[in-house]
C-alpha cells in the first residue's frame, strides 16, 4: 500500500470536502483517514490516502489537488507518507 498524506488549508467555505472526495474517488484514491477542523473561519484538513490503486501517475495527482485548491482559494498538497515523516522530523 502506497500511503500519501494529504493537507487542505484555505477561508472555510461549503464543499471543500466533497470536492476533494470527488477527486479522489474519481481518481481510485482510497480515503484511509480524514481530520478537519475549523478555526476562527479557517478549514483545515489532513487525510491519509492509500494512491495504490490509482492509474494516474502521483504527480499529475499532485496537480490535479494543487489545481483544484486554486480553484476554491485554498492550498491543496499531496505528500507520499514517507517524505512527509521525514519532513516532521526535521
Amino acid at each position: 500500500m502506497r500511503k500519501s498524506i494529504i493537507t487542505v488549508v484555505g477561508k472555510d467555505q461549503v464543499g471543500i470536502i466533497a470536492r476533494v472526495c470527488t477527486y479522489l474517488a474519481e481518481n481510485n484514491v482510497n480515503i484511509l483517514d480524514i481530520s478537519q477542523t475549523i478555526v476562527d473561519g479557517f478549514f483545515n484538513m489532513m487525510m491519509i490516502a492509500d494512491t495504490n490503486s490509482s492509474d494516474v501517475e502521483f504527480l499529475t495527482l499532485s496537480e490535479g489537488l494543487e489545481e483544484l485548491g486554486r480553484g476554491m482559494g485554498c492550498i491543496i498538497k499531496l505528500q507520499r507518507e514517507d517524505i512527509f515523516n521525514q519532513m516532521q522530523r526535521i
